[in-house]
This record gives C-alpha cells, sequence and structure tokens, in this order.
C-alpha cells in the first residue's frame, strides 16, 4: 500500500521531492547493490531456476504496481484459451482484490495464489492446466520462464529510474534485457510520452522486441449486477465520485475527464481493504445526481458491502487495445502454444 507522500516523493518535481529523494541516495544504493549481487547469482547460474511441471510465461514490470499487469495477465490467458490452450492464473496475491478480479474476468480459468509460484505452477497443473500465467513474477527468478513479458507504464514514466526508496523501480532500466518482449502500456498518456518510452527503451535494450498497449475505458458495468450496463458517454456532463485503491489513480481520474465527466475524487492506497465506515462515509457523501464509480480491482471488494440505500455503484471495464506491435503479441501467443503442446514442459 502507498500513501500520497510517496507517490509525491517519486513522481513530484517541486523542491521537497528532489531534497528527500537526495537524501534517500545512501539507501537507495544498499538496495541497488543487493538487486545487482542477486541477479549475478541467477545469471551465472549460482541461484538456479527450478523447472516448472508445465510451461510458465511472465506478465511482471520493473516498478511498484500501476503498469496494467492484471489486465494484461488476463488477455493473455484469455488469447491462450481461444487457441486451444489451458491456461490458469498464478500469483502472490498481494491483496484480495487480484484473485478476485481474474475470476471475474476469465472465470472458466483456474487462479491459484501463493508465495511459493513453483508449487502454485505445480498445482494448476494437477487441476488440468497445461501453461501456467504468472501475474507480476518478472522479479521471481527461482521459476522458471519460457517467456517474460515486461509492462513500461508511459502514464507514470519519468526519465530518471530511480531505485527504491528513492523512487518506484524494483530493478535498473538495464534489467528490461530479460525481458522476451516489453509492452509499452498507457490509459491517458500522450503519444508524444509512449514515443519517448519507446526511445529510451531501444536505446537500453535494442535487441528486445517492444509493443504498445491502450487501456482504453470500456463501458459501465452494474457492481452488484453485471447485466446492468450503460455506455461510456452516460458520463458525459454528469458528476462522478471516483473511489479508487489502484496504483495510478490520476490516469483513471483522467480517463473520466476525457469521458465528458466532472470528477471528484476518494483516493487510498493500492490494494485497501475498505472497513465499513470508509464505505459508509463514501456512499453517504454522495450529492444529489452523482455518480459512484470505480474500477473492477474495486468493486469486487465493494460491491458485497455497498450500502443498500445509497446510490448504485459503477465500475468501468478495461479494453486491451493493441496500439503498436499486434502481429508480435499475435506470434507469441502463437509460440507459447506450441509450446505447452510440444513432448517437454518446459521446452522453449
Amino acid at each position: 500500500m502507498r500513501p500520497a507522500l510517496v507517490d509525491r516523493l517519486w513522481y513530484g518535481r517541486d523542491t521537497f521531492a528532489s531534497a528527500v529523494r537526495a537524501m534517500l541516495v545512501p539507501a537507495e544504493r544498499v538496495f541497488g547493490g543487493i538487486v545487482g549481487a542477486r541477479d549475478i547469482l541467477y545469471d551465472a547460474g549460482w541461484l538456479p531456476a527450478r523447472q516448472t511441471a508445465i510451461p510458465a510465461v511472465s506478465i511482471g514490470n520493473l516498478t511498484v504496481g500501476g503498469t496494467g499487469k492484471t489486465p494484461m495477465a488476463a488477455w493473455i490467458a484469455r488469447g491462450l484459451s481461444a487457441r486451444g490452450a489451458r491456461p490458469a492464473i498464478v500469483l502472490r496475491g498481494y491483496g484480495d482484490d487480484e484473485p478476485l478480479v481474474h475470476r471475474t474476468l476469465n472465470p472458466d480459468v483456474p487462479v491459484l495464489v501463493g508465495a511459493d509460484r513453483v508449487a502454485a505452477i505445480a498445482e494448476a497443473a494437477r487441476v488440468g492446466a497445461d501453461i501456467a500465467v504468472l501475474d507480476d513474477a518478472f522479479q521471481h527468478r527461482r521459476a522458471h520462464r519460457v517467456a517474460d513479458l515486461v509492462l513500461v507504464s508511459a502514464d507514470r514514466w519519468t526519465p530518471e529510474a530511480r531505485l527504491l526508496p528513492a523512487g518506484p523501480w524494483r530493478e535498473p532500466i538495464r534489467a528490461i534485457r530479460r525481458a522476451t518482449l516489453v509492452i509499452v502500456t498507457r490509459k491517458a498518456a500522450s503519444d508524444a510520452v509512449v514515443d519517448a518510452v519507446h526511445e529510451r527503451l531501444s536505446s537500453v535494450a535494442p535487441l528486445v522486441p517492444r509493443v504498445s498497449v491502450c487501456l482504453a475505458p470500456g463501458e459501465l458495468v452494474g457492481a452488484s449486477s453485471d447485466t446492468d450496463r450503460r455506455p461510456l458517454e452516460s458520463l458525459a456532463g454528469a458528476k462522478v465520485r471516483a473511489i479508487l485503491a489502484i496504483g495510478d489513480p490520476d490516469a483513471f481520474i483522467r480517463q473520466m475527464e476525457t469521458a465528458g465527466a466532472t470528477v471528484s475524487a476518494a483516493v487510498f492506497p493500492d490494494h485497501h481493504r475498505f472497513s465499513d465506515s470508509e464505505i459508509t462515509q463514501v456512499a453517504g457523501g454522495l450529492t444529489d445526481g452523482e455518480w459512484a464509480v470505480c474500477t473492477l480491482k474495486d468493486a469486487v471488494k465493494l460491491a458485497p458491502r455497498w450500502p443498500r440505500l445509497a446510490p448504485p455503484l459503477w465500475y468501468v471495464s478495461q479494453q486491451v487495445m493493441v496500439e503498436r506491435g499486434v502481429g508480435g503479441l499475435e506470434r507469441l501467443l502463437d509460440d507459447l502454444v506450441r509450446t505447452c503442446s510440444g513432448t517437454s514442459p518446459n521446452a522453449g
């Protein structure tokens, strides 16, 4: 979970944020040394990756939160299913929301939660899966993968890649060279920012292919009944109370404003566990005619406890739209299906 002060420190351009980042340089260097030593041990084979019961593909990133790992992992699983594979989603489960979101998006795909990814992949094999999609596992090098898809958010992009705790980066940007494919995601970032991200990544890892994906807002869905749906255009000219406990709330707010809404936001830390009093306070504070809108990640937690007499709660569905490099993603999915149908569980 991440308070607003941390976001200000990591992304702020004011004097206070710059001064605090400078003070954290020694801690950043210690963290970088630990991460670097660990990567050297894995790269040299002194810390070997363990073989898995079925092939695994990782959907990860280099930063803390907000890149779109969960919708992309669900999209990859759906693409594999459409090609005849039997995927399972495997995740550590930092919050109660992630497994529920996956089960909502792909109700026919098994979802396994466990800190030991190797054991969770073995369990996926036991329930009939022939390939595991690992949600947030780029840094979990203990489990062997046939492909590493790494997401970089254009919405959260900063030219200076600062490591924890001075910035949001889990690893130095050069770690992108381990990726099979880099996916630049955006929700509200401009074309110019996306191009700048591609240019920087190309200079760091010129041999790693890259694609662009837009995580675009879809339609409004009733949180209590997914049969109740409205076009996003319904928000044009409306007042919206956005209830958000996600990694990048600003991008969601900008999307709603682009749809024509006037937005006020109740922002909580990522993966926040809402208390009854918080839900009652937010619902009770809605003004006449104001829409209560959230993401699916929040809806799975809010809907079962949303006050019955309050205005209805809606969430915005998300569309994965490949903007650049669609052929690369399609070929990757085809290759993964061939891998999981091969004679060796970890061929490729």
